[in-house]
């Protein structure tokens, strides 16, 4: 071998290290944003108690997190195709770390609430450009699945690290951690981000935004979001609840009549004609209605039912996210080069629903081993094979000036149908535990045929993603598509479009 060829091959060796580093570094960053939508909720008694908040103070230190999150998630990928993914993660990143630092030092309800919306909007802006950069990063199609491997156990897993990681800290240490141990974290991110991601978007759109379209979207999602988080409590059939989603689907349709006028539209309408991005985002509302909800639910039932402490349910879901991890990282890449993208999701629905099922049979006194464990299982290695291959098949027809857009896309479609999933499971709860305390059930009896139900709910929501997955993918892998140069490789096993 020539000189000239060992110091090309240790050039490629060196940009391979620097590539993964790159990749490891943002899932840090985006870990920290995932992290934040959990590790509050073990948290609120503490708060409530240390701020002084009321019952419905308290959960404005959730829902403004909620409502910015939700609402920017489809204007920060835009930003990021016009104006730099690398620059828009940074400014993400900087955004949430000085508002977690805001929270921590919170000594005020206002402050912390304040605090809360800012740290949001920074998630939002990450979320949204954060799969557009792993995407830019690797190209070729086995290492794209690899990739999107580590970055989808990150984004589905990193709840469950949320919840375990809040019981540790608030019952060791004191509430305002659970924010302060952002700072080094984001310092951290921001110094290696810097140097390590190269700005991707080379064919960056227009530099003209949508003023319009982005204040329509960004409100009726807003709207929407406040309506479904607030209509367990305020009744769905309320003037508020119904009001609110009214005016929501007004500004969804003025938004959408300006798409179709304007020059640059925030969200060229001709993106939904793309299938795998369609399929993928109805797939993403419900996988996460089953996925989100179930899991808040599972957690009230470790608590109020079994009498779990908040680091034992933390403790619970560790074989959930260990399985999810493993299977992320190491089999979901391997299906989707084997087999393309829907028979991985496919089996991993279909193992999700089993888990649900399992759970609806979970008694008073279950025994974890027993009881509890299987589902886990399940619901960890499906949600491992299943979720990646979605997230590759929502990119995969996008062309790369469209990829931060396509992001925002599916990342809105998560959150959607988080919300929304939790917020149905939770009223059929609701419902039925009163229905069985009104008919003579003890209070342990009523709260368990309520999880049931709704875990129930929560597997035919994860049935409707198999079914999805199974009568409108496409056939073939995902991983190489739209390659900045030339065609995009294909697994030699599948099938062409």
């Amino acid at each position: 071998m020539t000189e000239t060829a060992i110091t090309e091959t240790n050039l490629d060796a060196h940009e391979e290290r620097r590539r993964w580093l790159a990749l490891y570094v943002l899932c840090f960053g985006v870990l920290m944003i995932v992290l934040d939508a959990t590790i509050v909720n073990v948290a609120l008694p503490s708060i409530r108690t240390d701020l002084g908040f009321s019952e419905t103070g308290l959960a404005w230190v959730v829902n403004a997190y909620l409502l910015t999150f939700g609402g920017f998630l489809l204007l920060g990928g835009r930003l990021g195709d016009i104006y730099g993914h690398r620059r828009m993660f940074l400014i993400g990143i900087a955004l949430f770390t000085l508002a977690s630092l805001a929270c921590g030092l919170s000594n005020t309800k206002g402050l912390l609430t304040a605090s809360r919306a800012v740290q949001g909007f920074g998630g939002a802006v990450v979320s949204a450009v954060g799969l557009s950069l792993v995407i830019s990063l690797f190209q070729e199609p086995a290492a794209r699945a690899k990739a999107m491997g580590v970055y989808g156990f990150v984004a589905s897993g990193g709840g469950t690290i949320g919840v375990l990681l809040g019981g540790i800290l608030t019952d060791k240490l004191d509430w305002h951690w659970i924010f302060l141990v952002n700072i080094p974290i984001g310092i951290v991110v921001l110094a290696f981000c810097r140097s390590l991601l190269p700005e991707t978007n080379l064919h960056a759109v227009e530099r003209k935004l949508d003023i319009g379209g982005a204040v329509t979207i960004t409100g009726a999602l807003m709207l929407a979001v406040y309506a479904i988080v607030n209509g367990n409590d305020k009744g769905w059939t309320s003037a508020q609840t119904l009001g609110l989603l009214a005016a929501a689907v007004v500004l969804l349709g003025v938004f959408l009549w300006i798409e179709s006028r304007v020059e640059s539209p925030l969200v060229p309408l001709g993106l939904f004609r793309h299938r795998n991005l369609t399929t993928a985002n109805l797939i993403g509302i419900a996988s996460a209605a089953a996925m989100f909800g179930v899991f808040f639910l599972t957690a009230l039932y470790f608590q109020r039912v079994l009498g779990y402490s908040p680091l034992e349910v933390g403790l619970a879901f560790i074989p959930n996210s260990l399985l999810m991890g493993a299977c992320s990282l190491g089999i979901s890449a391997k299906l989707v080069m084997r087999f393309g993208i829907k028979p991985p999701v496919v089996a991993g629905m279909l193992l999700m629903t089993a888990g649900l099922l399992l759970l609806v049979r979970a008694p008073v006194d279950a025994s974890y081993a027993v009881d509890i464990l299987p589902s886990m299982i399940l619901l960890g290695i499906g949600a491992g094979i299943g979720f990646n291959p979605v997230f590759l098949a929502a990119m995969s027809d996008v062309e790369p000036q469209e990829s931060g857009l396509a992001s925002g896309v599916v990342n809105t479609s998560f959150m959607m149908g988080g919300a929304l999933g939790l917020a149905i499971l939770a009223s059929i709860a609701s419902s039925r535990t009163d229905s069985l305390a009104s008919s003579g059930a003890g209070e342990l009896e009523a709260l368990t045929g309520g999880y049931h139900w709704a875990f129930f709910g929560a597997a035919l929501f994860a049935a409707i993603s198999a079914a999805l997955a199974a009568f409108l993918f496409r056939t073939g892998a995902p991983a190489g598509a739209h390659e900045p140069h030339g065609e995009p490789m294909r697994p030699a096993t599948a099938e062409s479009d």
